[in-house]
């Protein structure tokens, strides 16, 4: 259950007053959603006269804004249409929503509560260590409880609530989303009419409902309230804003100018300060919390100022894995917050998961104004590059001046495969990007802030000795010596991964593999070799490590909990300093003549990319070297066209600024997926495009960019690799043209010379190898392979150059996966998805739709099922099950088609129980 309570204040818009933290998590499923907008679009007020500010947060923690004149309605609902003393009529709207609430079906108006005579705020007793102000609101016999953070800005909202009810009466709206799911209660207090930057990160601010609106009507009509309030990103003027602030009446470059100027004199106005970081990493193997976290989380005396909290494997359930669902996110938050320092009362600012991989934020309450523009992401690395039972979670944050980024990661398992982890390390980091506050900047990666806390199960494990010599030297207390034969450290020193981060000296034993419940080894039958799993590393300036330990205490799970605390050096802001600094930056532009017009120079412009591959990235760079005018500089999109480039390319970054005298390096990315390979195979698309690179104020540059597309069995239809008997590269253009664009209803009865073969041959290879070498390997289609195999593997198939794939196991099985997911035409056809969805629990209708399948796509199907039949024979040894090769493949074989929405749940249970029905049987279609 959620809430979220909308309030505009009466307050002088001069002194606005926040609560500070972020509402990203309710904002992208239930505001940005249930109010149509898109997840990181603005939301327009009425004439854009009104930015309001908002912050929330799950349970334990709420936000709020109270500043700005007027109140924000729903349609025609604001202060224009309706001056203050008109506003006299005061409710409270409650309504419900499912827990994954998409459209406007999904929410319905409950109740209305009058704020009217015997209207009363009673705030109640904080009994949970880190937990938000109980405060009950009722009237005329009914009423809801909120919970606020606490703290100075805490008592002002009560204050402008009371004057709700003994003044001039503003409406505020409180909304109660109730889930399908039972799941506990989450609080979020938004408050409308701010008019700075949102502290606290992004938000979305929902309009408040005036007496007269349509916004809100019956549950019958289940409409849902229209938006009219702009989304800001934080909640204050903070000192490093400011200039954004004031410059804002000039011209627009004016700003940038200003913020990249305060940028380059930072440290003029600024002192280094020292706080307290808790930083702590747990792999939970999929238990619940039936121990407290005591021991790990209060083994100083001393509170920290800020928590960082890290879990792996939260939920192993197949239902975490494929629907990333999980009660256990709950019991583990209120595991830690009843943990902490009981010292010091602590506010969560943010909790972020992806399947079982969460990191959970906490800050001093006397703090939280000083943390500004949250923002979390998560990157999945699992099987096809996204799956998140493998992968890394993130929050980065401003803390006064200071940015910080804290990821939590799990890498790839086994022993042997440290390259597929040094991969995952660099997946994360390049798919990793944070939006920014201001939307005409790029996105942030981790490697751009001022520190980088990593934390998590890298899963890097000692090599070259076994398991009686390990233990020995643990024995012995022997470290430095086992440190040697550590894959983490030798693949630091190869500058391999984690280049530029840096570790403590490892004084603990290692952290797997136990027995639950007690300080034993692995006894099970493989007998695992101990290692250091869990691990803390840092990048950055000004960072002292305490300690770095591990907690043997704790015996749920087969990892020990370990954790480092470091003093870590924060810019605060000198607002004198500062004052004086921007003064004279704004000056300085003064004398500037405006007149003045950009231009720079360019280090190349004709960019040509040989030989490109399906899946594998090309990179161009040339430089922007910019002459003595402070320039911005964007690539714009051509006449008639959307976007500034072809889907194949990307400029990164696309936009950005430039002080005079200073350059900066584009690179020009080429990547060819599924969504192009098609088109370029045929031939109807080309390699070609131009760009335009324009100058604010300035003239526009065009770049030329070529290549050649060497066409791929991947992102081919199935028909045409049927009646392709020769490797693809082996074949004329034209060849290659007539046979893609063949339609797939004269497949059947095509007048080629030579019959078509009944399976694309390379789609046997892969499952021929597969079934020779696989059938027992642990954990197919369910552990990543690596990028550098599966570029040979493609080769192979395009180019025929060997009888036999080259590579591991999971690699091949991921090929086959891409492969699968990469044909324009899935293997049951876009026109059956439909019919497949509604007779998934009838194996009769279901066989029925696959006899009428296309016959290559018919063989493909009945040859792919009793291939996953076989593999379940060997259940026992390759950790395979129905369900979760009915998940894999459901999504594969059975896709919905161009232009339908994406699938929720449903859709998804009724695609893997369609899939479900043929893996249990083994019936000859044909």
């Amino acid at each position: 259950m959620q809430n979220s309570l909308f309030f505009s204040s009466p307050s002088d818009p001069s002194t606005p007053i926040s609560v500070c933290r972020s509402l990203t998590h309710t904002v992208r499923r239930t505001g940005s959603r249930g109010c149509g907008a898109e997840r990181g679009e603005p939301i327009a007020g009425p004439g854009g006269a009104r930015r309001a500010a908002c912050v929330g947060a799950k349970m334990g923690q709420a936000g709020l804004v109270l500043g700005g004149r007027g109140l924000c309605g729903v349609g025609s609902a604001c202060t224009e249409a309706f001056p203050p003393p008109l506003l006299r009529v005061c409710r409270i709207y409650v309504y419900t929503h499912r827990r994954m609430a998409i459209t406007a079906e999904d929410v319905w108006l409950e109740k209305v509560i009058p704020i009217a005579e015997g209207f009363a705020v009673e705030e109640g007793t904080n009994t949970l260590q880190g937990s938000d102000v109980t405060v009950r609101i009722r009237s005329e016999g009914d009423g809801l409880t909120v919970q606020l953070p606490f703290g100075s800005h805490t008592r002002t909202f009560l204050q402008e609530v009371s004057k709700c009810s003994t003044g001039t009466c503003w409406e505020f709206l409180c909304c109660l989303l109730e889930p399908v799911l039972p799941v506990p209660l989450y609080g979020h207090i938004l408050l409308c009419g701010g008019t700075g930057p949102n502290e606290a990160g992004q938000g979305v601010c929902l309009s408040c409902a005036s007496p007269h609106s349509s916004a809100f009507t019956s549950r019958q009509s289940k409409l849902k309230p229209e938006v009219t309030t702009e989304t800001v990103r934080s909640s204050s003027v903070m000192v490093s804003n400011m200039a954004s602030i004031l410059s804002e009446p000039k011209f627009g470059l004016r700003d940038t100018i200003v913020k990249s100027e305060l940028v380059q004199r930072e440290d003029s106005y600024t002192y280094i300060q020292n706080f307290r970081f808790f930083v702590g990493t747990y792999n939970v193997n999929g238990q619940s919390p039936r121990e407290s976290l005591q021991p790990w989380l209060r083994c100083d005396s001393a509170p920290p100022d800020v928590y960082c909290v890290g879990f792996q494997e939260l939920d192993l359930s197949k239902e975490a894995f494929f629907f990333n669902d999980t009660p256990k996110e709950e019991e583990w938050f209120k595991a830690v917050t009843d943990s902490l320092h009981p010292d010091a009362k602590y506010a969560k600012v943010k909790l972020v998961r992806l399947v079982g991989i969460m990191l959970l934020l906490y800050v001093k309450a006397d703090l939280a104004l000083n943390i500004s523009e949250v923002e979390v992401e998560t990157v999945g690395t699992g099987i096809m590059g996204r799956m998140g039972n493998k992968g890394g979670v993130a929050i980065r944050f401003k803390f006064h001046n200071t940015s910080v980024c804290v990821v939590n990661s799990h890498l790839a398992a086994h022993t042997e495969e440290y390259e597929r982890r040094n991969q995952d390390f660099k997946d994360i980091c390049s798919r990793m990007q944070f939006c920014q506050s201001d939307p005409n900047l790029p996105p942030l990666t981790i490697s751009k802030h001022d520190v980088i806390l990593w934390l998590g199960d890298l899963n890097y494990r000692l090599e070259e000795l076994d398991v009686m010599k390990v233990k020995q030297l643990v024995d012995e207390k022997a470290f430095p010596e086992l440190c040697q034969y550590d894959q983490l450290k030798r693949q630091m020193n190869a500058k391999a991964v984690f280049e530029g981060f840096t570790e403590g000296e490892i004084s603990f034993q290692p952290t797997y593999k136990y027995d639950a419940g007690c300080d034993e080894w692995d006894t099970s039958e493989k007998c695992r070799v101990p290692a250091w799993c869990d691990r803390i590393l840092w990048k950055g300036q000004n960072i002292a490590q305490l300690s770095y330990r591990s907690h043997m205490a704790l015996k749920i799970s087969d990892h020990k909990p370990v954790s480092s605390v470091f003093d870590i050096g924060v810019k605060v802001v000198n607002e004198e300093l500062y004052r004086k600094v921007f003064e004279e930056i704004v000056r300085s532009l003064d004398k500037m003549e405006n007149a003045n017009i950009p231009s720079v120079t360019l280090s190349q412009r004709e960019f040509h990319f040989e030989d490109v591959k399906y899946m594998q990235l090309q990179v161009e760079k040339f430089t922007i070297c910019n002459g003595q005018v402070p320039c911005q500089f964007e690539f714009i999109s051509k006449p008639d066209e959307v976007t500034y480039c072809k889907e194949w390319l990307i400029a990164n970054p696309s936009k950005g600024f430039l002080l005079p005298g200073s350059e900066i390096t584009i690179e020009l990315e080429l990547f060819v997926n599924k969504s192009t390979a098609t088109r370029l195979n045929s031939g109807e698309e080309k390699l070609e495009d131009i760009l335009v690179l324009h100058l604010d104020r300035g003239k526009d540059y065009f770049l030329s960019v070529t290549g050649n597309y060497l066409p791929s069995c991947f992102g081919s239809p199935i028909h045409t690799l049927c009646y392709m008997r020769e490797p693809i590269q082996d074949m004329s253009a034209e060849s290659i043209r007539n046979l893609t664009l063949m339609p797939l209803e004269m497949s059947n009865n095509a007048t080629q010379a030579e019959k078509p073969l009944e399976i694309p041959k390379e789609l046997w290879m892969m499952v021929d190898h597969l079934y020779r070498n696989a059938s027992q390997q642990e954990d197919l289609f369910q552990q990543p392979g690596l990028r550098s195999e599966f570029e040979q593997i493609r080769d192979c198939l395009d180019k025929g150059m060997h009888d036999t794939l080259f590579g591991s196991n999971h690699s091949v099985a991921e090929a086959l996966l891409l492969f699968l997911e990469s044909l324009p035409e899935p293997v049951i056809c876009y026109k059956f998805y439909n019919s497949c969805l509604e007779c998934a629990n009838n194996y009769l209708l279901s066989s029925q739709i696959i006899s009428n399948l296309p016959e290559c796509h018919r063989n493909v199907f009945e040859y792919l099922m009793a291939f996953l039949r076989e593999l379940l024979k060997n259940s026992g040894k390759n950790n395979l099950d129905v369900n979760i090769l009915a998940s894999i493949f459901g999504g594969l074989l059975l896709r919905p088609p161009p232009g339908h929405h994406v699938p929720d749940i449903t859709e998804k249970r009724k695609a893997q129980q369609f899939i479900h029905q043929f893996l249990l049987r083994e019936n000859n279609l044909s």
